[in-house]
């Protein structure tokens, strides 16, 4: 994969590989010790392996298929997090990840929040404390699309509500009904508040769910298919898009990347996380839209295609004030600040 990154062009526009310059032994040689998982502890004290982290809404949002074979070896139980929603990670995790590494998931836990649904359901982000079941039950198309692009792959879904302080019970209560008529058993996790406790139930639920619906995991696509299909078939199935858009710029990239035999690649889209849709500020679950694709990228060496979508940036952002500016070593040589 190293050498068949690509690096340049010719005059004629044949592509330039790592390969062509015999580089692919060295960038080997360098990277020896990263394609080692980091074996990290929790604050409890648990093992967990961390190992790539690319955004979901501009990568394919997945830990190293190294890491996830590593943990399977080790333990009975493996879980592992596909970055934001059930239509950017989990589509990814399915199509990309599982496909290439010949994994097969037995189950997905959709996480969901009460505050975030209610500012799906048109609730103002600085009233989101206060109850309101309307807003909730608004919302909920929002959960249930997340629930329903699951199911698409043939996965078995379990809902962990992630319950935080401003919860009320008549939210959680109302949630729980909602998602029972969608037929999908929902759990309330205290783990926010309580750690590994709190999620105790949730970890049994899964685990009954894994045995008694055994999953039949299959890919949204099949690799022969048209990548300008493949991309159309995300938005319309994961998005509840009408269809995808392009100038002839763009659909002649497409057929370009078709003819010069990388037409078997699945189809990584880069998209806003905010929605369904390419607007940040269209919430729920929006159909009649179409997915506008300005760009169109090779990823030879990680073997996919990436179509960038509205406007979103492909550099990833920081907040305002990193986590980082308050992490420091004390003279006596402890790190502190990392909580």
């Amino acid at each position: 994969r190293l050498g068949n990154m690509i690096v340049g062009q010719t005059r004629d526009r044949k592509y330039i590989r790592a390969s062509d310059f015999e580089a692919a032994g060295a960038m080997t040689a360098l990277l020896k010790d990263a394609f080692a998982p980091n074996l990290v502890q929790t604050i409890e004290n648990n093992p967990a392996l961390i190992h790539g982290g690319p955004f979901a809404n501009i990568a394919h949002g997945c830990n190293s298929v190294i890491a996830t074979k590593s943990a399977l070896k080790l333990a009975d139980y493996v879980v592992t997090e596909a970055g934001f929603g059930a239509d950017l990670g989990a589509e990814k995790f399915m199509n990309i990840k599982c496909r290439k590494a010949g994994l097969r998931p037995d189950c997905a836990v959709v996480v969901a929040t009460i505050r975030a649904l209610k500012m799906h359901g048109g609730m103002n982000k600085d009233a989101l404390k206060q109850e309101d079941l309307p807003a909730l039950e608004r919302g909920f198309t929002n959960l249930a699309r997340h629930v329903e692009n699951v199911r698409k792959f043939g996965v078995p879904v379990v809902v962990a509500i992630n319950r935080f302080t401003a919860d009320t019970e008549a939210e959680n209560a109302l949630l729980k009904s909602l998602c029972e008529k969608l037929e999908v058993e929902s759990i309330t996790a205290d783990h926010w508040a309580k750690g590994g406790e709190g999620a105790v139930e949730l970890a049994e639920a899964v685990v009954k769910t894994i045995e008694t619906n055994p999953s039949q995991f299959r890919p949204l696509y099949d690799d022969n298919m048209p990548l300008w299909k493949k991309a159309q078939t995300i938005a319309r199935e994961m998005y509840g898009a009408d269809d995808i858009i392009g100038d002839q710029k763009i659909r002649d990239r497409f057929r370009e990347l078709q003819d010069q035999g990388y037409g078997h690649f699945p189809v990584c889209i880069a998209k806003t996380q905010y929605s369904f849709t390419t607007d940040p500020d269209r919430k729920g679950a929006p159909k009649n839209h179409v997915v506008p694709i300005r760009e169109v990228r090779l990823s030879a060496g990680a073997e996919f295609i990436v179509a960038i979508c509205g406007d979103i940036m492909t550099m990833p952002g920081l907040p305002k004030v990193p986590a980082a500016n308050k992490i420091d070593v004390t003279p006596d040589g402890r790190i502190i600040g990392l909580f």
